[in-house]
């Protein structure tokens, strides 16, 4: 499919380099199909997926976190390593291997201290985008370099790890199928992971199944302070999700509110309260029901889409050489 050349002698050169690079460039997928000017891009549509997620490769500079979240991004991002001491990263093909350089120095930490313990490797999940930014698919999250996704599997070389988790094949639940208790797969090794990583000062918050987190409010008998760090939610059976705090040298970086105070143990019982039994439907007149407007997604915030402009800009610079 080919623009008239009549539509590209109207439009600026910036618009008409960005639409013929969508067409033929590696570094963003995906033929728009009109031009427009998405958030204020000029050639850039919103159609399908996200924009953040076409750009391929971290931009230059210090590491600056950026918004919050669930609404931010990343400049000078660090790349994860394929492979270090202790870990493997895995399903790369998302291109999700990029964050904080203190999100990547905890999971080379975690490696390390793993690596002491067992042969076996730490599998290390998605980060974040080159540059942050919502993703098309699975993380609302993940956005601005501060999040990663660790498995409580361990393998036993990056061959298998590969292996065992290609295609949207998970590793094993560590939680008993009526997920009241951990199964025979959780162990010291599941201990140690979680425990080092809320105890580093630089961690804000886990995210971790409530039967995990009960396990470990029954089995500590140490320090019990990392266990406020600890939070319970849905799914993380099988890994656990861990936030970083807002860095130094990131004045545009929005913290989450605080954790409330205490370890969280004696609030997990709301977790395993048995369902109620549904009430007999009692069929009434049908009336017809009002529209809910849903509130739009906010905007990105003003650094994020100057950093997208900019993403854009050097693509089209690319593509001029």
């Amino acid at each position: 499919m080919r623009l008239k050349s009549r539509h590209l002698s109207t439009l600026p050169i910036s618009a008409v380099t960005v639409v013929m690079l969508l067409w033929s460039m590696n570094g963003i997928s995906g033929a728009p199909a009109k031009v427009s000017g998405y958030l204020g891009i000029p050639g850039l549509t919103k159609g399908k997926g996200s924009p953040w997620a076409r750009i391929k490769n971290p931009s230059n500079g210090s590491a600056k976190v950026i918004g919050k979240v669930s609404n931010g991004c990343i400049t000078g991002a660090e790349i994860l390593p394929k492979k270090g001491n202790g870990f493997v990263s895995i399903r790369r093909h998302r291109n999700r291997y990029y964050g904080h350089p203190d999100t990547v120095n905890l999971i080379k930490r975690l490696g390390d201290g793993l690596a002491k313990r067992t042969d076996k490797l730490l599998m290390v999940g998605d980060l974040a985008q080159p540059r942050g930014g919502k993703m098309s698919s699975m993380h609302r999250s993940h956005q601005n370099g501060l999040d990663a996704d660790i498995w409580l599997s361990l393998a036993k070389s990056a061959y298998s790890a590969h292996r065992s988790t290609a295609g949207k094949k998970d590793p094993p639940t560590m939680v008993g199928k009526k997920k009241l208790t951990v199964n025979g797969r959780w162990g010291k090794h599941q201990v140690y992971l979680v425990k080092t990583a809320a105890s580093d000062p630089r961690v804000d918050r886990i995210f971790i199944n409530p039967a995990i987190k009960r396990e470990l409010c029954k089995t500590e008998k140490g320090d019990r302070k990392y266990l406020r760090k600890l939070r319970a939610w849905w799914g993380h059976h099988a890994h656990f999700h861990v936030r970083m705090k807002c860095p130094k040298g990131s004045p545009n970086c929005k913290q989450q509110p605080m954790i409330p105070v205490g370890e969280g143990c004696k609030s997990l019982a709301m977790w395993f309260r048995p369902k109620a039994k549904p009430k007999k439907i009692v069929k009434k007149k049908t009336t017809k029901k009002k529209k809910v407007k849903r509130r739009p997604p906010s905007p990105p915030p003003p650094g994020c889409i100057a950093l997208l402009k900019k993403s854009y800009r050097e693509i089209g610079n690319l593509a001029q050489k």
